[in-house]
């Protein structure tokens, strides 16, 4: 799992017959102070993330499980899922995030 921030929503109406129609969140890799590190990746999100909120995300086979509510899809293209959604990050006594 990786810590992530939701900066966006997108829209696709059109989508491969394996997607469901669930929400799909725009969302950017962070470290644990909040960095981005400049990478944004789609993510699929059946929890109703909102932008600036911090998420759990998986992939590759990880993230088709967890879409897939724990039925392997083999042939969904999902590689990014949302599995949680961060309400508190605290490293070594200091609090880091705080929804």
């Amino acid at each position: 799992m990786r810590i992530a921030r939701v900066i966006g929503h997108v829209v696709a109406t059109v989508r491969s017959p394996h997607m469901q129609m669930d929400k799909l969140c725009l969302v950017e890799l962070v470290n644990k102070q909040g960095q981005s590190n400049d990478d944004t990746y789609i993510a699929m999100d059946q929890l109703g993330a909102g932008v600036g909120e911090w998420v759990m995300v998986v992939a590759g086979s990880s993230a088709r499980r967890a879409y897939g509510q724990g039925q392997p899809q083999d042939n969904s293209p999902v590689d990014l899922c949302i599995v949680g959604i961060i309400d508190e990050v605290n490293v070594a006594g200091e609090q880091c995030y705080l929804k």
